[in-house]
């Protein structure tokens, strides 16, 4: 009987320490992974896949050397239109597209919006606006980026879908990635915007 009662006892002890066991193993390692986390940069991932035009390329790049600048991982993704922003020499000719964006400054019907030369007008009075309040364009706005570290990714399957190839792009970007690739970095962001 004391046979019986020493496994027993032996099975209770045993259970009891792989509990006390598993119970710090877990605190240390939630312990580690907090300290990891405290101790990497804060990540801030930008997906910029709707628009090509300025209001997009400022929403992304002001937001992204904001981010730089207050020490945090930046990486931006650039597909579909919002490759239009990565191009060799089309950081000046970024427009402000007028028809159905009813949040212009100066309210356009759609009808007006769609006349020869809208566009181009809208585009003018918005660069007139930034120059006048002095605000960075925004090829001084990705040279801050790129200056601070900010990581502009083009997304590879945009640019075979437009038949764009690296050297179509500005320099200084890191190679292609799928939407995986930024998916994963996202993933391990503290705070995901679209835009």
């Amino acid at each position: 009987m004391s046979t019986t009662l020493d496994k027993s006892l032996n099975d209770l002890i045993e259970a009891k320490v792989k509990e006390i066991l598993d119970q710090r193993v877990e605190a240390l390692v939630a312990e580690k992974l907090k300290k990891e986390k405290e101790s990497r940069r804060k990540r801030l991932a930008i997906a910029v896949v709707s628009k090509g035009t300025i209001e997009t390329a400022y929403a992304a790049l002001i937001l992204a050397t904001t981010a730089a600048a207050m020490e945090m991982e930046v990486g931006v993704y650039f597909s579909f239109f919002g490759l239009n922003i990565l191009k060799k020499g089309n950081q000046d000719k970024i427009k402000v597209v007028p028809l159905g964006n009813p949040a212009m400054p100066v309210a356009m019907p759609n009808i007006v919006s769609v006349l020869p030369g809208m566009t181009a007008l809208a585009t003018l009075m918005m660069k007139r606006e930034i120059k006048k309040k002095k605000i960075a364009t925004i090829p001084e706005l990705m040279q801050i980026a790129m200056e601070t570290g900010v990581t502009l990714w083009p997304c590879q399957m945009a640019m075979n879908m437009f038949n764009l190839k690296k050297e179509d792009l500005i320099d200084g970007l890191p190679d292609p990635v799928g939407a995986a690739t930024f998916l994963e970095y996202a993933g391990e962001a503290d705070i995901t915007l679209f835009i």
